[in-house]
């Protein structure tokens, strides 16, 4: 991933109850700690994120989800979550995100998930709106791909 196209990031620090019995985040937590850069991006780039736009005319799905796992976290360690949505097709859409541990920068996991826009009522694929197209093309700029 090339790090100089990430322009959000969030903290999270590790807390106790999300150790495993070898003292390190149980890999699952890495999905939780993705989804917070996720949704924390969406936020702070002026889309509205609460259960009223998740059950209107749309709603959007994770279709894949993949982690590489690249060192440990342990608790305490303050993380960084990097995010990005790195590009958007007809009706689905790429997130990437990394997470670094803050004070040395050890690259902790990597990430890149996929979601479906739905139709909500059929659960058919639909076009990602033009809105939000304009919202991560106003943030992202040249970093995302748009066809």
């Amino acid at each position: 991933m090339e790090r100089t196209k990430f322009k959000h990031h969030t903290q999270i620090r590790v807390r106790n109850y999300e150790i495993d019995w070898q003292g390190i985040v149980h890999n699952a937590n890495h999905l939780l700690y993705f989804e917070v850069g996720r949704v924390t991006y969406l936020c702070d780039v002026g889309i509205k994120v609460d259960i009223n736009t998740i059950q209107h005319d749309s709603k959007v799905v994770v279709a894949r989800n993949e982690i590489d796992y690249r060192s440990p976290a342990r608790f305490g360690e303050v993380l960084e979550v990097y995010t990005r949505i790195s590009c958007i097709r007809e009706t689905s859409f790429a997130f990437e995100g990394f997470i670094e541990e803050s004070a040395s920068r050890r690259l902790i996991s990597e990430n890149v998930s996929v979601h479906v826009w739905l139709d909500h009522r059929t659960d058919r694929p639909l076009r990602v709106p033009e809105e939000f197209r304009k919202w991560v093309q106003g943030f992202e700029g040249s970093n995302v791909s748009i066809p």
